[in-house]
């Protein structure tokens, strides 16, 4: 069987990590459901499938705020406390606005690289706006 590793290594997708945050009320499964949508931009900006990619999404929110702390030492304290959530049949923007925010963080990423050199002096130039969405386009992506 033919080695597909070469002398200098193999080059592979790489990872990506994701944090998507919001102050909108959503419950721990809708957190997931929003990670979930990462998925989305990174695929809108060439994102593979490869085995070699370790990606990881977390999604939090902060919409609940208002609940009180917990106190152990009170017997006297209600047993539940109501939360509020983001009803499932208005998730659906949410999901956009996460998608939309992943494909424009990693544009964003892209374009504020510089030059740079290597350990054996030949120069890396940065990513060029056009070269980009040349790039970009000729894949089919839409751009806003």
């Amino acid at each position: 069987i033919p080695s597909t590793f070469s002398e200098e290594g193999t080059t592979g997708m790489g990872s990506i990590v994701v944090i998507l945050a919001t102050d909108a009320p959503l419950l721990p499964h809708q957190c997931q459901r929003l990670a979930q949508r990462a998925s989305i931009g990174i695929a809108r900006t060439g994102g593979g499938t490869e085995d070699s990619s370790g990606d990881v999404f977390l999604a939090f929110a902060t919409g609940n705020q208002d609940l009180p702390p917990a106190d152990y030492a009170r017997k006297d304290l209600p047993q539940s406390t109501p939360l509020r959530m983001l009803n499932n049949d208005h998730i659906s923007p949410l999901f956009a606005a996460a998608a939309e925010a992943v494909e424009e963080a990693i544009v964003n990423v892209l374009l504020a690289g510089e030059d740079m050199r290597t350990e054996d002096g030949r120069l890396v130039p940065a990513l060029k706006g056009e070269r980009l969405l040349a790039a970009l386009r000729e894949t089919g992506w839409p751009g806003r």
